[in-house]
């Protein structure tokens, strides 16, 4: 991979980053789009990965990915909410 495209991807999440109560996290819906998935299952995917790698290294899940309630757009008007916001250990991980 490029250094300009690592150094472009790192600017992307960096400022994705959120600050919850000096906790740094992120959207996962808005790391899917930074990371190139076109669909959200697939992200998902990675998602559940990352948490069965953060689980084997002996950390809890509910230190790092965090459930939360946000309501989002999907198709002909209607809504759906769910979405994780991974630490700064998911960062690591995927």
């Amino acid at each position: 991979m490029k250094k300009e495209l690592i150094s472009e991807l790192i600017e992307k999440f960096e400022d994705a980053c959120y600050n919850l109560d000096g906790i740094e996290c992120w959207s996962s819906r808005e790391l899917q789009e930074i990371l190139g998935y076109s669909d959200w299952r697939n992200f998902t995917n990675t998602i559940q990965k990352a948490v069965k790698s953060c689980e084997n290294s002996g950390e809890k899940e509910s230190d790092h990915f965090v459930g939360v309630t946000k309501m989002i757009e999907i198709g002909k008007g209607g809504q759906r909410e769910n979405q994780k916001l991974p630490s700064l250990w998911y960062r690591f991980l995927v």
